[in-house]
């Protein structure tokens, strides 16, 4: 019978102490052998020292070197050119900046520009600013959202992102299929590959099922009709899923279920494997997750429940790249777990869409709330009784319904004339985008630092910003000077390596103290 394998310790000792397996924990790339000095004994570590048939431990096994890059899909880090599965989400209104989108290619990353509820001449000034910036890369994206009240904004942006060759496209706020969105992932497709790959964020297992299935041939027989995709792109599409990269939104800031990431994502990763097997898929067909991501405990989590990559987005608004003013990033900073509500969403507002807010510092979800209890309520302005009226136009509002209206009206004249054209037929109509006016104007505020309108600051945000906060408390972090998209992810990345560690050794009987489970921030490069 063949002996048990010793270790002898080399220039560092083993260590049974707490702080000394914290330490090893922290050295997570160096292979870690575990050892015990009699049998009985709970295991301790050792870094370094000689494997072999003396020594003073008995070695029950070795640990190889875990490194952050490893922590996903690999194909992930292949098929978008990143060293990392680390994704900065597209959030809204530009607040994911050009800025923010290069700093994270730069890094070996991937960012998203937050097109949504930008007029489209913005869109295309960032999307030939990201062209030359980033040229000769590929690991950078924008934006589309769905906009089921004005397809052809849907229609004139995807337009836009073909003919910039935007590499990557992260959709979001779909229930279904749109023609817009089938064209953005099938046109330009070769039997070598796509001409850009489509990120479909996802809550609901039934929308997931249609970015995990070819696209519909009705929708692609008539883009080919229209002389917008070409047969041979249409066969092609018939044989992939519209997306590769499903990404898990769970309880996110703005557009979200409220879904708990441990109950979604694991559903989506099976319906994936049924659907993979159904459709015959040869190329993987990844599923990341987002939402509630705000320190390494819970990004680890969601490695270990199998996502291929990670998207943050809430916390990102805190980076000095964010599109956000300093005013709002300062309420975002005070917030902790429950610091937010559930509001009604400006791009749906008719639809009765909510999106979650920051609740601490800002009244903007009950005034928000009150607009459209009114508009449920009542079928045009005229109808509202004078103390509404007078309540809605002093505190919410700061203007009549005429003066709103006109002001409303002028913007829609500019961005779509066919919503005010709308809005002089449907009395109703005219109340919603009078209602939804200050939901578009309290993001704005939010984003240009209206000192007067602070009260109305309207700033997506999940509960992801309490971790954050108390994560990065005392830390470099907390130094708005140090906190940068990149810095925020390499910290996240790191520390998930290192709790991903601490439950390896935690696994195999060694007693790993808590602390290993709680890695502080420091500046990384």
């Amino acid at each position: 019978m063949t002996a048990a394998p010793r270790w002898l310790p080399g220039e560092r000792q083993t260590d049974f102490s707490p702080e000394g397996i914290v330490e090893c924990v922290r050295r997570f790339r160096e292979p870690v052998h575990l050892v015990r000095a009699e049998a009985g004994y709970e295991p301790g570590l050792g870094i370094g020292g000689h494997v072999g048939a003396d020594g003073p431990f008995e070695l029950l096994g070795t640990l190889p070197p875990l490194y952050p890059e490893w922590l996903g899909d690999r194909s992930f880090n292949r098929t978008h050119g990143v060293r990392f599965p680390y994704v900065a989400g597209e959030m809204a209104n530009g607040i994911a900046t050009v800025d923010s989108v290069v700093a994270m290619a730069e890094a070996r990353m991937l960012g998203f520009f937050g097109a949504a509820g930008l007029a489209l001449p913005v869109v295309e000034r960032a999307v030939g600013e990201l062209g030359r910036r980033l040229k000769g890369r590929d690991n950078w994206g924008v934006n589309l959202i769905h906009t089921p009240a004005a397809p052809e904004i849907e229609d004139r942006l995807v337009e836009l992102l073909l003919k910039a060759a935007v590499p990557k496209v992260s959709v979001s706020a779909y229930m279904d299929l749109t023609p817009a969105v089938v064209r953005c992932a099938v046109a330009g497709m070769r039997p070598e590959g796509r001409a850009r790959h489509l990120f479909a964020k996802v809550s609901r297992p039934e929308v997931a099922a249609k970015f995990l299935s070819p696209a519909p041939p009705e929708i692609l027989r008539a883009l080919v009709q229209r002389g917008q995709i070409t047969q041979a792109e249409a066969d092609l599409a018939a044989r992939v899923p519209l997306a590769d990269d499903i990404t898990v939104e769970a309880d996110s800031g703005g557009h979200t279920d409220n879904r708990p990431l441990a109950v979604v994502l694991p559903a989506i990763r099976a319906l994936r494997d049924e659907l993979v097997r159904r459709h015959g898929y040869t190329s993987p067909v990844r599923v990341g997750a987002a939402g509630g991501l705000g320190d390494p405990a819970g990004v680890a989590a969601a490695f270990a429940a199998g996502a291929a990559y990670v998207v943050t987005g809430t916390i990102n608004q805190l980076s000095r790249e964010a599109g956000l003013s300093d005013a709002a990033k300062a309420l975002l900073a005070e917030a902790d777990l429950a610091d937010v509500a559930m509001a009604p969403a400006a791009d749906m507002f008719e639809y009765g869409i909510k999106v979650q807010v920051l609740k601490r510092g800002t009244l903007f979800a009950s005034r928000a709330g009150q607009l459209y209890e009114t508009y449920l309520a009542h079928q045009s302005l005229d109808d509202i009784p004078d103390a509404i009226r007078e309540r809605i136009e002093k505190d919410i509002l700061r203007g009549t319904f005429d003066d709103c209206w006109e002001q409303t009206r002028q913007f829609w004249l500019d961005r779509d004339p066919s919503e005010a054209e709308r809005a002089e037929r449907d009395p109703r109509h005219r109340m919603a985008l009078v209602f939804r006016s200050y939901l578009g104007l309290s993001s704005r505020w939010a984003i240009t630092g209206e000192p007067t309108r602070q009260s109305d600051y309207q700033i997506w945000c999940g509960p992801a910003i309490g971790a954050f906060n108390r994560w990065a408390a005392g830390s470099p972090l907390a130094d708005k000077t140090h906190r940068t998209v990149v810095q925020i992810a390499l910290n996240l990345l790191e520390g998930a390596a290192a709790v991903t560690r601490a439950h390896q050794l935690r696994s195999y009987g060694v007693p790993v103290p808590d602390d290993a489970f709680a890695p502080r921030p420091r500046l990384l490069s």
